[in-house]
């Protein structure tokens, strides 16, 4: 299984190994400061498999999740933490084999460069899964599916 599989299988449950990352290709010229702004805290996405169309509270689970571990994780702007927080490797070179299935095109030796853009590209691949589940669900239900969601992933009002 791919590792963004893994990240999707840890949070949406099943075998996202079919789970393709909706990635852009990011300019490795672009300035440390716009790739920090770039990287706000809990933007998520990815294309769910046919197995994965019941919602999933993303922020709740990753909240649980934090709140079960005894370390002190940030996995709202880490990369390196939420990988540590779903107890996968986050070593540089997982990171690095991430950053090759996500299509970045930058120096993978500016780790810092790097880790921004990945934890930016992960949670908006995980937020357009959350919604395609969302969508799903409200179309079978009729009625929202997270509660605060929207407010923790920045796609509220």
């Amino acid at each position: 299984m791919s590792i963004f599989g893994s990240i999707m299988s840890k949070i949406f449950g099943g075998d996202e190994a079919a789970a393709k990352p909706d990635a852009q290709p990011a300019s490795s010229t672009a300035s440390a400061s716009s790739a920090q702004a770039s990287a706000s805290p809990m933007n998520t996405s990815a294309a769910p498999s046919a197995t994965s169309q019941q919602p999933v509270d993303v922020a709740a689970v990753l909240t649980g999740m934090a709140s079960k571990n005894s370390q002190q994780l940030n996995s709202r702007t880490s990369i390196v933490d939420l990988m540590k927080l779903l107890d996968l490797d986050s070593s540089i070179n997982a990171r690095k084999e991430l950053a090759t299935e996500l299509h970045y095109n930058g120096d993978t030796n500016d780790s810092a460069s790097m880790n921004i853009w990945l934890h930016k590209q992960v949670m908006q691949n995980l937020r357009r899964t959350a919604a395609r589940c969302r969508t799903t669900s409200n179309r079978k239900h009729g009625s929202p599916v997270w509660s605060g969601q929207e407010r923790l992933l920045g796609t509220g009002h």
